[in-house]
């Protein structure tokens, strides 16, 4: 009985690695994508830009191997307790880190809608908040990896840099767009690009929380932000 109980454990430890893989794969896909689609928007590269859009589908792919591996694992390892609480953590983990792909994917989209023959004074400011994005997509990937509560803290304690450089951001652009009503379009797509940068860092907070749940069986505690320009909006009734 001993070996049957050995192997079982063997097996849903294999299965287990190879989710993690997997979810490593998909984070580092994802990560990419997004370096490169910033990339793309800094130098104008349309050609990068449409192999990130194409790229995406790859992260699909690696979604739905993972959702499939889960469930099969699930149903025949019978996990419990600590276990189950990090398979659950997997499939939803997955699909957040394939939403980051999706935002990657808009960014790129939205490169050639810019004029490359006028240097764009906010596209620089982007590029070093995706730099703070990516550090915390990566840094919440490797708490689940490693199941490092303490990484998976700092994660959403530094998401507040990345949510202070979009309210800069956005009243900057907000008050070149009435100065410059020429530029309105361009302004919009460049606030469109913050914010999906803002959700990325979101959603690596997001990771950061179910792998603090995962490790110590709680929900971490809330975390205070600041309002957003939006939430000011609404306060003033505008």
């Amino acid at each position: 009985m001993a070996i049957v109980n050995d192997h079982t454990v063997k097996a849903f430890d294999d299965d287990l690695n190879r989710l993690r893989g997997l979810i490593s794969e998909m984070g580092g896909r994802a990560e990419q994508a997004l370096r490169q689609a910033m990339t793309a928007l800094s130098t104008g590269d349309l050609e990068l830009a449409a192999r990130v859009v194409e790229g995406d589908k790859q992260i699909d792919a690696l979604e739905a191997e993972v959702e499939q591996l889960a469930v099969q694992t699930i149903a025949l390892r019978a996990p419990m307790a600590d276990d189950l609480r990090e398979m659950i953590a997997a499939l939803k983990i997955v699909s957040v880190v394939e939403r980051m792909g999706d935002y990657a994917k808009n960014i790129a989209k939205r490169v050639a809608q810019f004029d490359q023959s006028r240097r764009i004074d906010t596209v620089p400011l982007l590029v070093s908040m995706s730099n703070l994005v990516v550090e915390l997509i990566r840094d919440a990937l490797d708490s689940f990896a490693a199941r490092d509560a303490d990484l998976a803290v700092d994660v959403t304690i530094r998401d507040k840099a990345v949510d202070d450089y979009y309210n800069s951001i956005f009243r900057t652009q907000v008050t070149f767009m009435m100065e410059n009503p020429r530029y309105i379009t361009e302004s919009a797509h460049l606030l469109f690009i913050a914010k999906n940068l803002e959700r990325v860092g979101d959603h690596a907070t997001n990771i950061a929380e179910m792998v603090y749940y995962v490790v110590k069986g709680e929900r971490m505690e809330e975390r205070e932000r600041g309002p957003t320009p939006e939430d000011n909006s609404i306060i003033a009734g505008e």
